[in-house]
Order: C-alpha cells, then structure tokens, then sequence
C-alpha cells in the first residue's frame, strides 16, 4: 500500500451517511473557524422533601449544586467521547448554572467556541450530565426524581446563522 487515500464519497441528503449508507463524521476541514454559542435547559422534578432539603443546602451527599455545575462542565468536554460522530472542538467556555425553584431544580448550560463546528450537543450533554449528578447526589433521599424538558434554547453562529426557542 502506498498511501493513496480514496478521495470522500459522494454526499447523500443525510450529512452522516455516505453514498453506501455508511455512517461517517461530516468533514468540515473547509469551514473557516468562528464563533458559535449554545445554551440548552433542563427541569430535575424533586418531591418537596428534596426540594426543602436542597434549599437548606442540608443533603446528605453535601454541594448538590456545586457538583452538577462542575459535572455539567466537564460532560461538554467529553463529548466526542460520548457521540462517536460528534467532532473534537476546542470547547473554550461552559457555564453550567442550577438553580434550586419550587418542584425541583433548573438547570442552564451556554457553551462557547471559536471553530468549525457547533456546540449544541455540549450544552446537551452538560445540561444531561448536570441533571443525572443531581439525581445521583438526591437518590438516597427519594428516588422518585426526574429529569425532564432536555433541550435546546439557543445557538448562534455557524453556517446556519441564529436560532431561539419559540416562546
């Protein structure tokens, strides 16, 4: 074999499938870097036993939020790891924010990078994360938690342009 690399296969209508169905990761070694932004939101339903408790900062496991702030905050690192056709990005900021409200606990996430593609599945996937750490620092006091009400909010940048959630 003397190195010679196929060039790609022909694009079909759906960007993660070849021409033989094949699933592959998108080449986006053409687009030029820019700046892009994705904020998602997510709704831990807690009985109001945990919620007292998360309020009063009194759970057992100890910073209920603390810990879903910096959990979320890797989780949009690793997502590569987690989405086999999700690109490597340089994730360049996260905010990750969880918020104790009656029924249960809010959580936010707004990703940011410089690059040539977006981050909406990092503030998925932060927000998702954030969310199970809190179930898993409340389980011993309720298990009838739920996460629910995963979604996108809002992204800005790329190819694609902006695009917010109807109110």
């Amino acid at each position: 074999m003397t190195g010679h690399v196929p060039p790609p296969p022909e694009p079909t209508p759906f960007t993660h499938l070849d021409a033989a169905g094949h699933a592959r990761m998108v080449d986006v070694t053409g687009k030029d870097p820019s700046v892009r932004e994705a904020t998602a939101s997510g709704f831990v339903r807690c009985p109001e036993r945990v919620v007292e408790l998360l309020a009063a900062d009194a759970v057992p496991k100890g910073d209920v939020l603390a810990v879903a702030r910096v959990a979320g905050i890797a989780a949009a690192k690793r997502v590569p790891d987690l989405l086999p056709l999700a690109h490597v990005i340089g994730v360049h900021g996260v905010v990750v924010d969880a918020v104790v409200v009656e029924g249960g606990v809010e959580v936010h996430a707004t990703v940011r990078t410089a690059d040539r593609t977006g981050v909406e599945m990092e503030a998925l996937t932060a927000v998702s994360v954030a969310s199970l750490a809190v179930v898993d620092m409340v389980k011993g006091i309720d298990k009838g938690v739920v996460i629910e009400q995963i979604r996108l909010e809002s992204k800005a940048g790329g190819r694609s342009g902006d695009w917010h959630r109807p109110a």
